[in-house]
């Protein structure tokens, strides 16, 4: 009997195995990447590095990840075109459930698809003048999860979640943590003593952007709207001596400041 079902089951050619194998290592790559992008992402764009280490972040490390990220993923969709059994077409790989494909797949596909527009409007962000390019970038998150999601399900389906899942969980607990603590409001991290707060007296400060390092991302906006104002026509707009209620918004939008341009003076940082 099992002698039967083994004939009935085609067996791989060595040509299928070896782009599978390229698949599945290609598709690994891109999920560690993937999650240190994100963390990497987190980080430095919080300024929490610098308040650990006493060094900025290079963004530049960021861009890399991105890059190796959607490399390693392109390389892994694109295998599957190549296969000998035709299972996998080039339209199921640019239009999720194509041709009858899997959630997985849709998954991957909507994830992968996103996580390049993310990373295109993210390099070409220097002409953006709102909060549109800042809101569509945190999409990133989404495509991540979704990327995950995708790498998870393929594991499962494969039957190597036991070989990925110590790595998984190990790569994607951080990721998932620090994406949680990015969505929470700056209070919420004072009160976790991760960012810092106001001191027992309430202490003027006075804001100062320099103007040379700001690039206009609205990312200070974002964090302090009420403080922080981009202008139609590009102009930041801000209020020097912001109220005691606000420092904990104001600090957080000059760690999130990738440019580092705005300064705090009479903070007691």
């Amino acid at each position: 009997m099992t002698a039967s079902l083994l004939a009935v089951i085609p067996a791989s050619s060595p040509h299928d195995t070896g782009v599978r194998d390229i698949a599945a290592l290609s598709a690994r790559l891109a999920y560690v990447a993937m999650c240190l992008t994100l963390v990497w992402g987190v980080l430095s764009a919080t300024g929490w590095i610098r308040r650990v280490t006493g060094h900025e972040a290079l963004r530049s490390g960021h861009v890399v990840l991105a890059t190796f990220s959607l490399a390693t993923g392109a390389v892994h969709g694109l295998c599957y075109p190549f296969l000998d059994d035709g299972s996998f077409g080039v339209l199921a790989l640019l239009i999720p459930f194509a041709g009858g494909g899997v959630a997985r797949h849709a998954a991957g596909v909507v994830g992968l698809e996103l996580f390049v527009a993310v990373s295109v409007t993210a390099a070409l962000r220097r002409g953006v003048t709102d909060r549109r390019g800042q809101r569509f970038h945190q999409a990133g998150y989404f495509a991540v999860g979704l990327l995950a999601i995708h790498s998870w399900l393929g594991a499962a389906a494969n039957g190597n979640v036991a070989t990925v899942w110590l790595g998984g969980i190990t790569v994607l607990t951080p990721a998932v943590v620090l994406t949680v603590l990015r969505v929470l409001p700056p209070r919420a991290l004072v009160r976790l003593g991760l960012l810092e707060g106001g001191t027992g007296r309430a202490q003027p400060v006075r804001i100062s952007v320099d103007d040379k390092k700001c690039h206009r991302y609205a990312i200070c906006q974002a964090e302090a709207p009420q403080v922080f104002q981009l202008q139609g026509d590009g102009q930041l707009r801000y209020l020097r001596k912001p109220g005691a209620k606000q420092m904990p918004l104001v600090q957080a939008a000059a760690r999130a400041c990738p440019m580092r341009a705005i300064r705090l003076q009479g903070a007691g940082r």
